[in-house]
This record gives C-alpha cells, sequence and structure tokens, in this order.
C-alpha cells in the first residue's frame, strides 16, 4: 500500500488529465487524498495484514470522493475478508482474495467487462493470476501475470464507448480515450507485483 501510495502521488496529475478528458477531472487527486491517508496508517499497529487492509478499504471509504472511494474501499474490504489470517498466504489464498474484491467491486458498481471501467482491466488480471496458479506458477510469478494482464485490459479500454460512470454521458465521444480506473487499477496491481513477489 506504500508502494501504490507513492506512484498514486507520482501519477495523480496524470490519472487527474485522464479523468479530465472522458469524467470530472478529479480521479488523480480524490486518489491521492485517500493513499495519503492510508499511507498515515501504521502497519505496525496491525497483527494482520487483512485487519490492516479493512481499516485501509474503510479510510479510502471515507476520504475518497466520487466512485473511487466506495469502488476501491469496496475492493480492499471484500479483499481483507477473503485474505487468511497468518503470515504466509499461498497464491491461491491471494487469487480467492483478488477475486472477492472483484466481485464487490462489480457488485457495487453495478458495471461488467465491456463497459470501459476498471472492472476491464481487474477481471482479466484476477483471471490470469488464478491461471498462473493452477499452472504452478510462484506468487511472484502468478503477480507478474496478472498485473500484464491487468495493463492490457487497460489499453483495451482506449477504444470502447463507456457505459457506466460519467464518462457515459459522451456517448460515442468517450471512445478513444483510456480509462482511469482502469489506470489506476493496473497501478495497484503493478505495486502489488513489485512488492509482494
Amino acid at each position: 500500500m506504500a508502494d501504490y501510495a507513492s506512484v498514486i502521488h507520482d501519477n495523480a496529475d496524470y490519472l487527474t488529465d485522464l479523468d479530465r478528458q472522458i469524467g470530472d477531472a478529479d480521479h488523480g487527486s480524490n486518489m491521492e487524498r485517500g493513499m495519503k491517508a492510508v499511507s498515515a496508517l501504521s502497519a505496525s499497529d496491525f497483527t494482520e495484514a487483512n485487519a490492516y487492509l479493512k481499516k485501509a478499504g474503510m479510510t479510502l471509504v471515507s476520504t475518497v470522493g466520487g466512485a473511487s472511494g466506495p469502488l476501491y474501499g469496496t475492493f480492499l474490504l471484500r479483499f481483507a475478508a477473503a485474505l487468511p489470517s497468518g503470515s504466509e498466504v499461498s497464491g491461491a489464498a491471494l487469487g480467492a482474495a483478488f477475486r472477492a474484491g472483484l466481485e464487490g467491486i462489480v457488485q457495487r458498481g453495478k458495471a461488467s467487462v465491456g463497459d470501459k471501467t476498471m472492472v476491464d482491466a481487474l477481471t482479466p488480471a484476477v483471471d490470469a493470476l488464478d491461471a498462473a496458479v493452477a499452472s504452478g506458477a510462484s506468487e511472484a510469478e502468478a503477480l507478474a501475470a496478472a498485473a500484464q494482464a491487468c495493463a492490457e485490459g487497460r489499453d483495451a479500454t482506449i477504444p470502447l464507448v463507456a457505459r457506466k460512470g460519467r464518462a457515459s454521458y459522451l456517448g460515442e465521444r468517450s471512445a478513444d480515450h483510456q480509462d482511469p480506473g482502469a489506470t489506476s487499477v493496473t497501478m495497484l496491481l503493478e505495486s502489488a507485483a513489485r512488492t509482494l513477489a
């Protein structure tokens, strides 16, 4: 989460610029505010990763405006609830936690693949993680595969016409723009691949 907070800080203007093209130009600033609040949490105050991530999710819900707070908050809350206790987490358990987080986003945002949202990036990422684990890949290899699939899903949002969120108001004019939420969730998977490996 510290790595992700740093990445969001460095890319806040970029995310806001993406959002300016098809949204309300606040994704970067909202995410930066939320991740700054998360990074202020002391991980040493928590005995389990799932307790820390639950608090991080609640922090995002309470500090991030727009749709991002509820969506990222729900992702972390569901992820934390599915994550087993203990310091050792298997690739399969990590995959189950990511899947639970994705399902939370889908339920909260009512979005599906093809709607030009973060779901377009996160769905192939979770599928790739599960497939890698099933094939015997290490956690590091599985996370790398997930991050790559997430980036490909992010790029695949560019030609899509948005069917959810503020971007959907633009209709056909939303095509040829990269979705900001798909971009920020790719950064999350890349942070996970970097730090959890």
